[in-house]
Parts: structure tokens; C-alpha cells; sequence
């Protein structure tokens, strides 16, 4: 019997459980759901509406600075070194002396030369006035103005072989090296002193062949030098090469600039910057606002308060900006505050 109220009293506690659940069950949910509602995330950003504005396409290109004129000047006659004038740094004028070489054989030449005019020049006077006087033949005089003419060019001929014995700058610049000392013997083509004219600079760049066409004779440049960071020069083109180098596969354009102070030295580096092209009712984003997913540029937009992704196509970049060529529309709502925390479809709280 006892067996029996046993059985009978597990039972019923059975069942009391049984009902407590399944009434508490659905109220549970319902407040578990409440809860999940109450906790979605909602990102805070800042948002700007695209519009079309006009932006710059700069070509930036590194580039190698020339000397105005560089001269190197080379003996004119075998000889050994007299004198030397300037020395290296010294500024020369055009026509100025730079070196003598010992020419005493051609002086002595040269005076042979001048002596020998000086006797026919003589003797062509004597005998034009027989000739004058009908004493001498016209052939007699024609013979002695043709001598005469012979020894006249003898001695020029040997006044320009003197006369390379004194070494003369060709442009005004500055002496950049002597190759000589005083004393030496030198042979005719041996180089004696490079001159450089840094009055004006060359600035040599290669451009690829897709950016060639859009450079021109004349059009301005900005200058930057490595050397000079805070230098910002403008120079102008001065040619554009219609042959490509067959190696590179680039064409040569020369840029000059002035260089009045000679700050700028031929061999340093620098930075030509070419306007390309301006263009009109660009869509544009900021650099920043470009997120990186897996290898693509993704801007977000905001729309109804919602954050949308949108892969988008990059063209030209103008310091801090860049254009957009497909993805965005003129009147999107851009976010560019918070786009690292959005993913696509999340509400967000434009502040």
C-alpha cells in the first residue's frame, strides 16, 4: 500500500513540473527575443553628399638635373703647359685666357710667315708702278699680286696655328676641373678643363609612351629637388623626343629651369610634376574613405539609415582625393567617418 502512495506522489510532482514549464516556456522566449531586438548595433558615422567637382591630373616623374652648357675643352696644339690662369671653381667669361702652351716653333713660323708677305707685298708695289709706267708686262704684275696673295694666306694659316697655343674659354660658366698642371706636356685632343654654365638648369625626365602625348613644347612645369625639399620651382618644357628609346621605351623630355644662386648642381635628383589633363565634374571620395575587403575598394553610403557597400572603380588621385570611375553617384550619401565599422546592410546614427 505504501508502494502504491509512492508511486502516486512521484507522479504528481511529475506532472506540477511538466505544467511549470511548458507555462513558463513561451514568456521566456518572448523576453529572450525582447533582449536579442535590444542589443543590434547601430554604428555611428559621418556622412557627405557626392558632388561633381573639377580635379587635376598630375603625372609626377623622377628626373636628373644638366648644367645650361657643359664644355669640355681639349688642346688645340701638341705643346707643354706654360700657364694656367683659373683654377677649379673659378667663374671665366667667354674669350677669357685660360692656358698657354709653348708654341715657340710657331712663333718663329709666324714670323717667317710675316716676313715673307712683308718682301712680297714690297715687290707688288714696285711693280704695279712699272706696270703704271708701261715698263713691265701685265702677266709680270699679275705674277707678283699672286705671290703676294700666296704669303698673305701663309701667314694667316701660321697666325692660326700660333694662336692655338692660347687656350680660350668658349662660354662663360665656371671651371669645374683641371685635367692639366703647369709644366705637362700635352698632345693635340688631350683634355685640359671642363667648363659648366649652371646660369640655367636641364632637368632630363622619361616619360612613359601613354603620358607622352599629353606633354608639349612650352607648357609649364613644377620642380622639386630632392636636395631642396622645401624648393618649388616652375620650369618650362623645352622638347619632347619623337623617338622612344629603344630600351626603356621611353621618351626623353628636357625641362628648364632657372638657376640664378647656382644652388642647383648638374647630377642631383628631382621631381618633374606634368598637368595632364583637367577634369570637369570628377566624382570624387577622400583617400581615407576607402576600406580594403580582401583585395577590394569598398566605399560605403548611407541610405534610410542604412550602410550600403559599394565596389568601386579608382582613377585619378589629386593629393588627398581620388576619383571615383564607377561604383558612385553624384548625390550619394558618402560615409567618411565610421566606414571601418559598418558592413553592409547595418543601421547606422548619422551624427
Amino acid at each position: 500500500m505504501k508502494r502504491y502512495y509512492l508511486r502516486l506522489l512521484l507522479t504528481l510532482i511529475a506532472s506540477l513540473v511538466l505544467i511549470s514549464v511548458n507555462g513558463c516556456g513561451p514568456s521566456e522566449s518572448r523576453e529572450q527575443s525582447g533582449n536579442t531586438q535590444n542589443q543590434v548595433k547601430v554604428a555611428k558615422v559621418s556622412v557627405v553628399t557626392v558632388e561633381p567637382v573639377p580635379i587635376r591630373d598630375i603625372l609626377v616623374l623622377p628626373g636628373d638635373t644638366e648644367g645650361w652648357l657643359d664644355v669640355l675643352v681639349s688642346a688645340d696644339t701638341t705643346g707643354r703647359v706654360e700657364w694656367i690662369g683659373p683654377q677649379d671653381g673659378d667663374v671665366v667669361k667667354k674669350g677669357q685666357l685660360v692656358a698657354k702652351i709653348d708654341v715657340s716653333a710657331l712663333k718663329a713660323a709666324l714670323d717667317r710667315a710675316e716676313a715673307a708677305f712683308k718682301l712680297a707685298d714690297d715687290l707688288y708695289s714696285r711693280r704695279q708702278k712699272l706696270f703704271e709706267s708701261k715698263i713691265i708686262t701685265q702677266e709680270e704684275r699679275d705674277r707678283s699680286l699672286t705671290e703676294r696673295t700666296l704669303a698673305e694666306g701663309t701667314i694667316r694659316q701660321a697666325q692660326v696655328e700660333y694662336e692655338r697655343g692660347f687656350l680660350r674659354s668658349p662660354i662663360s660658366g665656371l671651371v669645374n676641373h683641371l685635367y692639366v698642371d703647369e709644366g705637362e706636356f700635352l698632345d693635340r685632343g688631350k683634355s685640359m678643363v671642363e667648363l659648366v654654365n649652371v646660369d640655367k638648369i636641364k632637368v632630363n625626365v622619361n616619360v612613359p609612351e601613354l603620358d607622352v602625348k599629353y606633354l608639349q613644347v612650352r607648357q609649364k612645369a613644377k620642380v622639386q629637388i630632392d636636395a631642396f625639399p622645401d624648393l618649388v620651382l616652375i620650369g618650362t618644357v623645352d622638347f619632347v623626343a619623337y623617338k622612344a628609346d629603344p630600351v626603356t621605351k621611353t621618351f626623353k623630355v628636357r625641362v628648364i629651369v632657372d638657376n640664378a644662386d647656382h644652388n642647383i648642381r648638374p647630377g642631383m635628383i628631382a621631381r618633374v610634376a606634368f598637368l595632364r589633363r583637367v577634369i570637369e565634374d570628377a566624382v570624387v571620395a577622400p583617400l581615407f574613405s576607402l576600406v580594403d575587403k580582401g583585395g577590394e575598394r569598398i566605399l560605403f553610403v548611407e541610405k534610410d539609415g542604412v550602410a550600403h557597400a559599394r565596389t568601386v572603380s579608382l582613377g585619378v588621385i589629386q593629393g588627398d582625393r581620388i576619383q571615383i570611375t564607377s561604383g558612385l553617384n553624384v548625390g550619394d550619401r558618402l560615409i567618411v567617418t565610421g566606414q571601418t565599422q559598418v558592413e553592409e546592410g547595418m543601421r547606422v546614427q548619422v551624427q
